[in-house]
Protein backbone atom coordinates (compact mmCIF):
# COMPACT_ATOMS: atom_id res chain seq x y z
CA UNK A 1 0.00 0.00 0.00
CA UNK A 2 1.74 3.45 -1.04
CA UNK A 3 1.02 6.66 0.55
CA UNK A 4 -1.16 7.79 -1.80
CA UNK A 5 -3.59 4.48 -0.91
CA UNK A 6 -3.28 5.55 2.62
CA UNK A 7 -4.18 9.37 2.32
CA UNK A 8 -7.50 8.22 0.43
CA UNK A 9 -8.18 5.97 3.11
CA UNK A 10 -7.87 8.22 5.99
CA UNK A 11 -9.92 10.58 3.59
CA UNK A 12 -12.62 7.62 3.07
CA UNK A 13 -12.93 7.02 6.92
CA UNK A 14 -13.12 11.04 8.09
CA UNK A 15 -15.77 11.24 5.76
CA UNK A 16 -17.83 8.02 6.01
CA UNK A 17 -18.14 8.43 9.75
CA UNK A 18 -16.72 5.20 10.90
CA UNK A 19 -15.02 4.88 13.86
CA UNK A 20 -12.41 2.89 13.09
CA UNK A 21 -10.91 0.88 9.90
CA UNK A 22 -7.94 -1.86 10.32
CA UNK A 23 -6.75 -3.94 7.40
CA UNK A 24 -3.62 -6.42 7.68
CA UNK A 25 -1.78 -7.54 4.34
CA UNK A 26 1.31 -10.23 4.34
CA UNK A 27 3.62 -7.67 5.78
CA UNK A 28 1.49 -4.47 6.55
CA UNK A 29 -0.67 -3.70 8.74
CA UNK A 30 -2.23 -0.17 9.53
CA UNK A 31 -4.87 0.77 11.70
CA UNK A 32 -7.07 4.08 11.94
CA UNK A 33 -8.93 5.44 14.34
CA UNK A 34 -11.07 8.72 14.56
CA UNK A 35 -12.30 10.71 17.56
CA UNK A 36 -16.51 10.26 16.22
CA UNK A 37 -18.76 8.75 18.03
CA UNK A 38 -18.84 5.17 17.25
CA UNK A 39 -20.57 3.58 14.36
CA UNK A 40 -20.27 0.08 13.52
CA UNK A 41 -20.04 -1.10 9.88
CA UNK A 42 -19.52 -4.39 8.26
CA UNK A 43 -17.87 -4.68 5.09
CA UNK A 44 -15.92 -6.80 2.79
CA UNK A 45 -13.50 -5.08 0.44
CA UNK A 46 -11.35 -6.82 -1.44
CA UNK A 47 -7.82 -4.70 -1.71
CA UNK A 48 -5.53 -4.76 -4.63
CA UNK A 49 -2.25 -6.73 -4.48
CA UNK A 50 0.10 -3.70 -3.81
CA UNK A 51 3.69 -3.80 -3.50
CA UNK A 52 4.55 -2.57 0.04
CA UNK A 53 7.82 -0.20 0.02
CA UNK A 54 8.07 -0.12 3.54
CA UNK A 55 6.39 -1.45 6.66
CA UNK A 56 4.92 1.09 8.61
CA UNK A 57 5.39 1.22 12.42
CA UNK A 58 1.70 1.85 14.23
CA UNK A 59 1.83 4.14 17.00
CA UNK A 60 0.40 3.69 20.31
CA UNK A 61 -2.97 4.42 20.58
CA UNK A 62 -3.42 8.02 22.69
CA UNK A 63 -6.45 8.92 24.66
CA UNK A 64 -8.74 11.58 23.31
CA UNK A 65 -9.22 14.54 25.02
CA UNK A 66 -12.24 14.94 27.28
CA UNK A 67 -14.40 17.97 25.93
CA UNK A 68 -15.47 20.25 28.04
CA UNK A 69 -19.56 20.67 28.60
CA UNK A 70 -20.58 23.55 26.65
CA UNK A 71 -23.41 25.24 26.34
CA UNK A 72 -26.75 23.76 24.49
CA UNK A 73 -26.44 23.51 21.25
CA UNK A 74 -29.65 21.53 19.92
CA UNK A 75 -31.85 24.44 19.62
CA UNK A 76 -29.62 25.68 16.42
CA UNK A 77 -29.37 24.55 13.13
CA UNK A 78 -26.30 23.90 11.68
CA UNK A 79 -25.42 25.41 8.42
CA UNK A 80 -23.38 23.16 6.71
CA UNK A 81 -20.99 23.34 3.20
CA UNK A 82 -22.97 21.83 0.48
CA UNK A 83 -19.19 21.09 -1.70
CA UNK A 84 -15.55 21.06 -1.04
CA UNK A 85 -13.07 24.19 -1.21
CA UNK A 86 -12.71 27.09 0.79
CA UNK A 87 -14.55 28.86 2.92
CA UNK A 88 -14.88 32.76 2.15
CA UNK A 89 -16.73 35.51 4.47
CA UNK A 90 -16.38 37.77 1.59
CA UNK A 91 -16.42 38.71 -1.88
CA UNK A 92 -12.81 40.00 -1.69
CA UNK A 93 -10.26 40.97 1.02
CA UNK A 94 -11.58 44.50 0.58
CA UNK A 95 -15.54 43.96 0.27
CA UNK A 96 -17.45 43.71 3.77
CA UNK A 97 -18.49 40.38 5.28
CA UNK A 98 -21.31 38.70 4.54
CA UNK A 99 -22.44 37.70 7.93
CA UNK A 100 -21.54 38.30 11.52
CA UNK A 101 -22.44 36.89 14.55
CA UNK A 102 -25.47 38.38 15.79
CA UNK A 103 -26.70 38.98 12.16
CA UNK A 104 -30.39 38.07 11.26
CA UNK A 105 -30.35 36.16 8.03
CA UNK A 106 -33.65 35.33 5.70
CA UNK A 107 -33.99 32.80 3.12
CA UNK A 108 -31.90 33.22 0.45
CA UNK A 109 -29.67 35.54 2.08
CA UNK A 110 -25.90 34.82 1.15
CA UNK A 111 -23.97 34.04 3.98
CA UNK A 112 -20.08 32.83 2.30
CA UNK A 113 -18.44 31.96 -0.77
CA UNK A 114 -16.86 28.75 -1.19
CA UNK A 115 -14.26 28.67 -3.71
CA UNK A 116 -14.11 25.28 -5.87
CA UNK A 117 -11.91 24.47 -8.77
CA UNK A 118 -11.69 28.14 -9.96
CA UNK A 119 -15.16 29.01 -9.33
CA UNK A 120 -16.81 31.06 -6.33
CA UNK A 121 -20.16 29.44 -5.36
CA UNK A 122 -22.42 32.31 -3.34
CA UNK A 123 -23.88 29.88 -0.71
CA UNK A 124 -27.32 31.08 -0.06
CA UNK A 125 -29.30 30.42 3.24
CA UNK A 126 -31.75 28.03 3.55
CA UNK A 127 -32.77 28.74 6.81
CA UNK A 128 -34.29 32.10 8.84
CA UNK A 129 -32.49 32.61 11.67
CA UNK A 130 -29.55 34.80 13.69
CA UNK A 131 -26.07 34.08 13.37
CA UNK A 132 -24.83 32.32 16.79
CA UNK A 133 -21.47 31.05 15.60
CA UNK A 134 -19.25 30.96 12.58
CA UNK A 135 -17.53 27.62 12.84
CA UNK A 136 -15.01 28.02 10.14
CA UNK A 137 -12.25 30.67 9.74
CA UNK A 138 -12.06 32.80 6.57
CA UNK A 139 -9.80 31.27 3.91
CA UNK A 140 -9.95 28.24 5.31
CA UNK A 141 -10.47 24.64 3.45
CA UNK A 142 -13.88 22.92 4.17
CA UNK A 143 -15.66 19.44 3.18
CA UNK A 144 -18.74 18.41 1.98
CA UNK A 145 -21.20 18.66 4.82
CA UNK A 146 -18.58 20.35 7.20
CA UNK A 147 -20.65 22.58 9.63
CA UNK A 148 -20.09 26.09 8.45
CA UNK A 149 -22.73 28.58 10.73
CA UNK A 150 -25.14 27.98 13.90
CA UNK A 151 -27.96 29.57 13.44
CA UNK A 152 -30.76 30.12 15.78
CA UNK A 153 -34.29 29.88 14.33
CA UNK A 154 -36.68 32.84 14.59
Amino acid sequence: MDIKQIQELIRFVAKSGVNEVAIEQEDFKITIKTNQAPTVVHATVPLAAAPVAAPVASAPAETAPVAPVGPDTSKYITVRSPMIGTFYRSAGPDKPLFVNVGDEIAVGNVTCIIEAMKLFNEIESEVAGRIVKILVDNASPVEYDQPLFLVEPV
